[in-house]
């Protein structure tokens, strides 16, 4: 068992931020802004991280970016190692937090730090489960 330090792992099929993944399938961007404090996270937490409180409401993102860093994966992981080299990158969110995506539609020499993007929510159609994500694309 690897990660026995950790205890007892979930399976629990129910999470108060599963939400998340339906608003992406709709092409919705989302996070979760904490009803005490007010504070916005992205990814949304079911549990805000500056009060712990539990009670939140989720807020619509715009999908405007900016990029963080970003490093291009060679030797990638098993199930991505036919689609390598390509680009990740960290773009900040400005209405709160940060993610992490594929880079696409830009080539590597196009790519500077600070350069505004956008969040594209995409769908894995060739696979039978839904399977959501979100691309980081230029932004017109």
């Amino acid at each position: 068992m690897p990660f026995k330090w950790f205890g007892k792992v979930s399976f629990v099929p129910y999470t108060k931020v599963s939400q998340f993944a339906d608003e992406l399938k709709e092409g919705r961007l989302v996070g979760s802004r904490c009803l005490s404090c007010g504070h916005v996270s992205f990814p949304p937490r079911a549990d805000c991280i500056e009060c712990l409180s539990p009670d939140f409401e989720w807020v619509e993102y715009s999908g405007k970016c900016i990029l963080h860093t970003f490093t291009i994966i060679h030797a990638a992981p098993t199930g991505f190692d036919d689609i390598a080299p390509y680009i990740i990158g960290i773009v900040d969110l400005p209405e709160g937090g940060r993610l992490l995506g594929w880079m696409r539609g830009i080539e590597k020499e196009e790519i500077e730090i600070g350069m505004p993007l956008k969040v594209v929510p995409r769908m894995f159609e060739e696979i039978p489960e839904i399977k959501v994500y979100y691309t980081l694309e230029k932004r017109e």
